[in-house]
């Protein structure tokens, strides 16, 4: 199996599609590396996953933060074959809200948080001539709808940015793909700062029928399934785009 003993670095690992992909990588005989601002939720994980795993605390708005991450990893295992850019938020508002701290806040995790783990892992794959970089997207990142502009905009961004790192990197080994999940019960819902939406959310994530929201709404699991097959391809194999929405899910 292509994903035992892979060393693989996972960042905003400490809860949902992270934390999730975590659990499952751990027990297909990955070893892993996580990284999240929530040291509490980091020790509890790896007390939670039996195999090789460890930690650092690390904000993917701070490149320093990244390359440490990554550089624990070269320390302990000597490569690194996978970098996972999980970490995200989701505000929603409409652009007359003039909401510029959040706005801020999403480029800098959003797309920043991206980049600063491209640009700490590169030159490591570069010298290896072999590793994978995924990252999450978003189905924003191919569709725009209100209150949600910048959002997408990031997302978009997400897209441009790994289809260049592919083109770049195609001929030294490396690959890059995407992982673009519709409504998924996670903590990212917690980030919407949006009151009205957020009831609106919180009502359909509770879903009085549990067959209507099965249709509507993805686990955290059903998209590390999605980032275990991508990591288990063999080395001439690409997945650069994966869309994975609920089957009711209409955008």
């Amino acid at each position: 199996m292509a994903i035992e003993n892979k060393v693989v670095v996972i960042v905003g690992a400490s809860s949902g599609i992270g934390a999730a992909t975590a659990k499952l990588l751990a027990s297909k005989g990955a070893k892993l590396i996580l990284g999240a601002r929530r040291e509490e939720r980091l020790q509890q994980l790896v007390t939670e996953i039996d195999g090789e795993i460890d930690y650092k605390v690390t904000d993917v708005a701070s490149k320093e933060d990244v390359k440490k991450l990554i550089d624990f990893a070269m320390t302990k295992y000597g490569r690194v074959d996978v970098l996972y850019n999980n970490a995200g938020i989701m505000p929603r508002e409409n652009l007359s809200d003039a909401k510029y701290e959040n706005w801020e806040n999403e480029i800098q995790i959003n797309i920043m948080g991206v980049l600063h783990g491209i640009g700490a892992v590169l030159p490591i794959m570069k010298k290896q001539n072999d590793g994978l970089i995924i990252t999450t997207d978003s189905v924003a990142g191919h569709v725009v709808y209100p209150e949600s502009a910048v959002y997408n905009g990031t997302k978009f961004a997400v897209r441009a940015i790994m289809e260049g790192l592919r083109q770049e990197e195609r001929l030294h080994g490396i690959r890059s793909s995407i992982v673009s999940p519709g409504a998924v019960n996670s903590e990212l819902n917690s980030t919407l700062d949006n009151p009205a939406l957020e009831k609106e959310m919180a009502k359909m994530f509770a879903g009085s029928n549990p067959e209507d929201l099965r249709m509507n709404v993805l686990d955290p699991e059903d998209i590390a399934n999605a980032v275990a097959y991508i990591i288990d391809q063999p080395k001439h194999v690409t997945i650069s785009d994966m869309i994975v929405r609920p089957t009711a899910q209409e955008v």
